[in-house]
């Protein structure tokens, strides 16, 4: 046979391959296929609690960051200046710069929400003031001028307590945080916040976790106050003299 006729069959396979191609990607899709249908709303959904995000996290949908007052209180998370200035000045920090944050969650039992008038009363019996930003400190006694030993805020948006609503107020949990360098030393800080959490959560029903939000046990307390006792430690520590020049 001749290269003419050789030439003559490629080019007849190529033109059969090619419609059978515009055949094969040209038929109309099934009703339904190829196209991305909208998810229905199910019926009574609703945003899933403060204990079915911490079931999710301990399944491996991930870690809480700590919360501190830059997080909560920063420039797209600002409260409202209602609060604010319900708050007063009480228990605002002596200087923003910070090293260290502990964090501690109060969490609603399953099925469960923490109101805001109850919030309110345990906050008052656990020896909190109302302040700066909202939200509820521990106050050096007799020295407020020095800062929040600690302070608890509201886990949900913007963080602070509104008193003009408090009475619909609800949320899966608070949070408790020790902001350091605090005016009294951090293990003191610390063994003021831990009571004040338990006696909060006993008076709430509710459930004390750590700033993985898993359940608080004895080992991670020693731990943080190994680490806090550390922290103070380094603090208390003069600085190391620096070699002068020959």
């Amino acid at each position: 046979m001749s290269e003419v006729w050789w030439l003559r069959l490629g080019i007849l396979v190529a033109g059969l391959v090619l419609i059978l191609a515009i055949y094969f990607f040209g038929r109309p899709s099934k009703p339904g296929q190829g196209t991305r249908r909208p998810r229905r709303a199910e019926p009574g959904r609703h945003e899933p609690t403060f204990s079915e995000q911490v079931e999710a996290s301990e399944a491996g949908a991930g870690q809480a960051a700590p919360i501190s007052q830059a997080d909560m209180f920063g420039e797209e998370e600002a409260a409202p200046a209602s609060a604010v200035s319900r708050g007063s000045e009480a228990g605002k920090r002596v200087s923003e710069e910070f090293d260290k944050i502990v964090t501690l969650y109060l969490a609603a039992r399953a099925g469960r929400k923490l109101h805001g008038p109850d919030i309110v009363v345990a906050a008052e019996k656990a020896g909190l003031s109302y302040g700066y930003m909202g939200v509820f400190h521990r106050l050096v006694e007799h020295h407020p001028e020095r800062g929040p030993v600690f302070s608890v805020a509201n886990i949900m948006k913007p963080g602070s307590f509104d008193m003009a609503d408090i009475q619909s107020l609800e949320t899966p949990a608070i949070a408790f945080f020790l902001t350091l360098p605090a005016p009294v030393p951090a293990l003191d800080a610390w063994e003021a916040m831990l009571p004040t959490a338990e006696r909060m959560a006993e008076l709430l029903d509710g459930v004390v976790l750590d700033e993985q939000r898993n359940t608080l046990g004895r080992q991670r307390i020693a731990h943080i106050r190994d680490e806090l006792r550390a922290y103070d430690r380094q603090r208390e520590a003069p600085p190391l003299n620096k070699p002068g020049r020959w």
